[in-house]
């Protein structure tokens, strides 16, 4: 009890994250707690993973909840982030109906809530709205070139719904939303097996195996580091009420994908080869943010390099080995 008569809610407010044991989620969630926020982590599991919060097991303020976003969830919350969704191919095309459900039900069951609790809450939308791009860089007034029909689609239209709800219950409803579109994003606490090009070439790398490369490998894509983009969801959330966004986050450093895997086996130190596989479908060719609204309207722009970052990823896998 002695603990409930110090709580002060001016100083504690209260954050729910859903995909809070996810690889953003858990970094997020650490955030939080030390910038002395009450944390409410919310995972089904089916990508999130124990491991990933187990040292915040036992925080007086972090609780974690197992349950599924396409079911309500009521609880009192000053702020909630809605990370929830698989969001690498393989996990997110296994069941793409789910997928499409976590995205498209998880919204309105989260915007719901901010509705009724009056809280602020944020979207962790994607760079996979915009498709195959036919504009690069990326801004965030482009409507993008997505398939509506193929096997990434249950990801990118059940993203492009969300924002839609979002805005919907901005406009009807007065909810207070703010909308991140996330460009790859890399770090410790990456699933091992997720079938991202990063954990794909370093787990390879590091087993000394040969690295697939999928097409020619000069499709490029830009790589942010974990803890670059948990400090733009912070600036975002406590940003001026009427900026909702969306608003790009990511690393605008482009690269190809051979570089990326040369870089990967310097920095560990392999023998790898590099084996060369067809592409698979709609794999969008270029993918590069402007972030000129994230430096104008937050002050954000990424501080660590691709071998800083990359280095310290590749420490966390070494466990995995």
């Amino acid at each position: 009890m002695e603990h409930n008569k110090k709580y002060n809610y001016a100083l504690n407010p209260r954050a729910l994250v859903t995909g809070g044991a996810g690889f953003l989620g858990s970094h997020l969630c650490e955030r939080l707690i030390k910038e002395k926020h009450d944390v409410i982590c919310l995972d089904n599991f089916f990508t999130g993973q124990k491991r990933n919060v187990a040292h915040l097991v036992g925080n007086p303020y972090f609780e974690l909840v197992r349950h599924d976003v396409t079911f309500p969830y009521y609880v009192e919350v000053d702020r909630i982030f809605n990370l929830a969704c698989p969001a690498s191919p393989p996990h997110y095309q296994y069941d793409p109906v789910q997928t499409t459900k976590t995205s498209v039900h998880g919204a309105i069951n989260m915007l719901g809530l901010a509705k009724r609790t009056k809280a602020r809450i944020l979207q962790a939308s994607t760079s996979e709205v915009y498709g195959d791009p036919s504009v690069h860089p990326q801004v965030e007034s482009y409507w993008g070139n997505v398939n509506p029909i193929g096997i990434r689609s249950c990801y990118d239209e059940g993203k492009r719904c969300a924002e839609t709800l979002f805005f919907d219950y901005y406009r009807q409803n007065s909810v207070e939303i703010k909308v991140v579109r996330i460009f790859n994003t890399y770090g410790p606490r990456m699933h091992p097996n997720d079938g991202r090009v990063v954990s794909n070439f370093i787990m390879q790398a590091l087993r000394g195996e040969n690295i697939t490369i999928y097409g020619d490998g000069q499709q490029t894509r830009s790589f942010c580091y974990v803890d670059d983009l948990i400090d733009a969801f912070m600036l975002m959330m406590e940003s001026s009420p009427d900026f909702t966004g969306p608003v790009n986050i990511g690393n605008p450093g482009e690269f190809t994908m051979l570089e990326l895997a040369e870089k990967i086996i310097m920095l560990t130190g392999g023998k790898s080869k590099l084996v060369f596989m067809p592409l698979p479908a709609d794999d969008p060719k270029q993918r590069q943010p402007d972030i000129s609204l994230a430096k104008s309207k937050l002050g954000w722009s990424p501080k660590v390099s691709l071998e800083d970052g990359l280095s310290r990823t590749i420490e966390y896998f070494k466990d995995f080995i």
